[in-house]
């Protein structure tokens, strides 16, 4: 479909701009889609959950997550990072909030009192999550961003540094990131990124940088959205905790992930990544194909631990974007440092 509309542009005489532009936006949202499949594909070789031969699987990682602009192996590095210590409110890799005492602090201001400044003001939230939406991935991948501050391999990374001068990206071979053994891996996960970058220069020279743009460029940051749409909705949800050191565990630290539905899309273009999200951090080497069928399996044994929700996937993003920003510990849990959000209603009284 997505190729039929690239000929519909290019070989197909429309004199309405109204109807070149039309294409073009449902060739990019529809490749966007199909580009986002891919990269779920190449996260399943990441997992070694593509095939049995490991080979095959990085081979193919490789491949498909160069062309989409990701550092294969720097991100399969981080990312089992990630699946070791997810809903560790320190060491995890990914979105991981901070408490409202951290931001107090940041701030030197009373964290209920900025808040109210903004609080009605829906269109600086919308300004926010389009950057979050459009740039959040590219800073996750060149400065950590979002990740807990002993998440690197030796612990700490400098996040209170600032996220620009800390040493801490996935594009460095020698970043804190990496240990020193496995720079080899970066600097072919950069080569790959240099081979799709001659790529799309013979292409601009083929065409031009504007149809390079509408074919690959804009695809590609649909890509962001989806990804980061679905990675922070899989681990972001007002009634699911972080945990700190003396409290998390594997297993508990995993249950804090969610399953939502994307109907058609959710299934059809990506994999079921959506839907399935619990068991695949309980059961990461389990292919996508069976993913739908061990989730009901395990959903009756998971019970109250199991977390999904049927709220529309976009309408949950605004909500969520909107309502989860900072976490502070259970007072009146039987045990520490259970972490949950404050709600945006009340605002921290700090």
């Amino acid at each position: 479909m997505a190729a039929a509309l690239v000929y519909g542009i290019l070989y197909v005489r429309a004199e309405s701009t109204v109807v070149i532009a039309s294409l073009w936006a449902g060739y990019g949202f529809l490749q966007g889609l199909i580009f986002t499949g891919i990269w779920i594909l190449a996260h399943e070789c990441g997992h070694g959950a593509f095939s049995a031969y490991p080979y095959l699987n990085d081979s193919v990682g490789w491949v498909c997550h160069s062309f989409l602009g990701v550092p294969y192996f720097s991100w399969k590095i981080t990312h089992a990072r990630h699946h070791r210590f997810t809903g560790h409110l320190t060491k995890d890799v990914a979105f991981v909030p901070r408490t409202a005492e951290e931001v107090a602090g940041q701030k030197g201001i009373s964290l209920k009192a900025l808040e109210e400044l903004c609080e009605d003001t829906p269109i600086i939230n919308t300004i926010k999550l389009i950057a979050h939406q459009t740039l959040g991935w590219q800073a996750h991948m060149l400065f950590n961003l979002s990740a807990g501050p002993n998440s690197a391999v030796g612990g700490d990374w400098g996040r209170d540094k600032g996220w620009f001068f800390a040493r801490a990206s996935h594009f460095d071979p020698w970043s804190v990131l990496f240990l020193s053994q496995q720079a080899r891996l970066v600097i072919i996960s950069d080569i790959g990124l240099a081979i799709t970058a001659y790529a799309l220069y013979i292409t601009v020279q083929a065409t031009s940088w504007q149809t390079t743009a509408l074919l690959w460029v804009v695809p590609y940051l649909w890509v962001h959205h989806w990804l980061v749409a679905i990675t922070f909705l899989q681990h972001t949800h007002p009634d699911v905790p972080h945990y700190g050191e003396t409290t998390w565990t594997f297993i508990l630290g995993n249950l804090c992930t969610v399953d939502r539905d994307f109907g058609f899309i959710g299934r059809f273009f990506f994999h079921g990544a959506i839907n399935d999200h619990v068991v695949h951090h309980l059961f990461p080497k389990i292919p996508f194909y069976h993913a739908s069928e061990a989730s009901a399996a395990i959903r009756p044994l998971l019970g109250d631990f199991y977390n999904t929700t049927q709220e529309n996937f976009l309408l949950s993003l605004w909500k969520t974007f909107r309502e989860c920003r900072w976490v502070k510990e259970e007072t009146a849990a039987s045990v520490p440092q259970i972490y949950r959000w404050v709600r945006r209603s009340a605002g921290p009284t700090v």
